[in-house]
């Protein structure tokens, strides 16, 4: 039914990670039709909002630890299998689903709920997009997305992009809805704090080579000692054996502990947001908390040490004016963001950012208003792509119509607490594997 003054909006958010999770449910806040809400991103804020988490079971799935970091809050929160979240979705009532996962795991939930909810009139809206810079993987990961409702796009460059390529294979582009960051928000900077404070914010997945790690955190180190009358972070993303998006196989936490910092360096934890309230320079290889900063006007350096390379991602900053070397930077560098380039990237800081959902929650309004809804219809099927489209769903134990394979986790019951303590017992030997083992092998690999 269209959200009214009575009825609270009720909205699924699924998410395979904690950046995920923090899009997805910031999202659903900002995206949710009716009476304006606050600029700064508290899901929750939105009057009459119901939310509803579920945290899809892999090996990114968020500790407490990390959801609560996130600052987040549901009206509940529960972990599932796909196939768990699907049976969900056919008992369960919602307006607007919010599909907060890697492409795979979008086009896979496309094709379980399109055939959950065949026949169903009323169906809810689905939403997809992308937590923060696309700067790989673009077709492949759009294609995986197409058949939502609305396709979000973070800046209107990404919009561009995103209709450009589905107007390219002949796809119907009309779900891709330009928006923004929903995290961005913050006071604007003011001026130096006392003690100046710089912040390197690092990424799990770049570098991903225990050369350049050490070659970054022993130039930091060096700012700190070249600088003692400044206080240097290292703003972690998560603690040894936690995971995020990506995989992290070197934690910057080990490769410290042999570089014996100056006491005006340390670690630091915590919702970015807080970071950025007392940072007077942004270091970073290209994590999107160099948009959060930027939007804030805080000083921002994207490295170019390591060169300008796709395989980084900070190929995405060409022409914004942030790039610099620790060389630049430990001279007294500050650069000076190109104010086209952050206005096409949707974190410009001139009022513009208030209204950005503004054109997704008038879509979601008509699509809501409506006396039916069309069936999900996502660009790829066993048609236009029976060679790639059954592992995908396959790997989420989906067949190629949707329907759970046979030997698929039972979704009919919660987990018993043997099953419970086998999982945490599974993830922790995974993730022991990836941080432990992994490196060995591939150095014994190279002897």
């Amino acid at each position: 039914m269209p959200p009214s003054t009575t009825k609270s909006l009720r909205i699924a958010v699924l998410a395979d990670s904690d950046t995920r999770w923090k899009w997805g449910a910031l999202t659903a806040d900002r995206i949710a039709p009716g009476p304006s809400m606050e600029a700064g991103p508290r899901a929750g804020a939105q009057v009459g909002l119901a939310l509803d988490g579920y945290l899809l079971r892999g090996r990114a799935t968020p500790t407490a630890r990390q959801l609560e970091e996130v600052g987040v809050r549901a009206n509940s929160l529960r972990e599932v299998t796909a196939v768990e979240f699907l049976h969900a979705m056919a008992e369960k009532s919602y307006d607007i689903v919010v599909l907060a996962l890697v492409g795979g795991g979008v086009q896979a939930m496309l094709h379980g709920l399109a055939r959950v909810w065949k026949g169903v009139e009323k169906r809810p809206v689905v939403v997809t997009g992308y937590v923060g810079v696309v700067y790989e993987k673009l077709a492949d990961g759009l294609l995986l997305r197409h058949g939502a409702d609305l396709v979000l796009a973070n800046s209107r460059q990404d919009a561009e992009r995103f209709t450009a390529v589905y107007e390219g294979v002949g796809a119907d582009a009309s779900s891709v809805t330009e928006v923004a960051l929903p995290f961005l928000g913050g006071a604007g900077y003011e001026g130096e704090h006392n003690p100046y404070t710089v912040v390197f914010a690092v990424q799990p997945s770049v570098p991903d080579n225990r050369r350049d790690r050490t070659y970054l955190l022993e130039r930091l180190v060096k700012h700190a000692r070249l600088h003692p009358e400044r206080e240097v972070l290292l703003k972690l993303r998560s603690k040894p054996g936690e995971h995020t998006t990506h995989i992290e196989e070197l934690p910057y936490q080990k490769l410290i502990q042999r570089l014996d910092p100056p006491a005006n360096f340390r670690l630091v934890y915590g919702n970015m947001g807080e970071v950025l309230d007392r940072t007077d320079l942004l270091v970073t290889i290209s994590s999107t908390a160099a948009l959060e900063s930027l939007h804030r006007r805080i000083p921002t350096v994207i490295l170019s040490d390591l060169g300008v390379r796709e395989v980084l991602g900070n190929h995405h900053f060409v022409g914004s004016g942030c790039l610099a070397s620790w060389d630049q930077l430990d001279a007294g560098h500050r650069p000076v963001p190109d104010e086209e380039w952050v206005a096409r990237q949707g974190v410009a800081a001139d009022g513009t950012y208030e209204h950005a959902f503004d054109a997704a929650r008038e879509r979601i309004a008509k699509l809501l208003a409506a006396s039916e809804r069309p069936p999900l219809t996502p660009y790829y099927t066993p048609v236009t792509a029976p060679g790639y489209l059954p592992g995908i769903l396959a790997g989420h134990h989906l067949g190629p119509d949707g329907t759970p394979l046979p030997g698929a986790p039972a979704h009919d019951k919660e987990p018993g607490p043997v099953r419970q303590i086998v999982r945490r017992a599974a993830r922790g030997a995974y993730r022991h594997g990836v941080q432990r083992v992994a490196p060995v092998i591939r150095r014994m690999g190279e002897l």
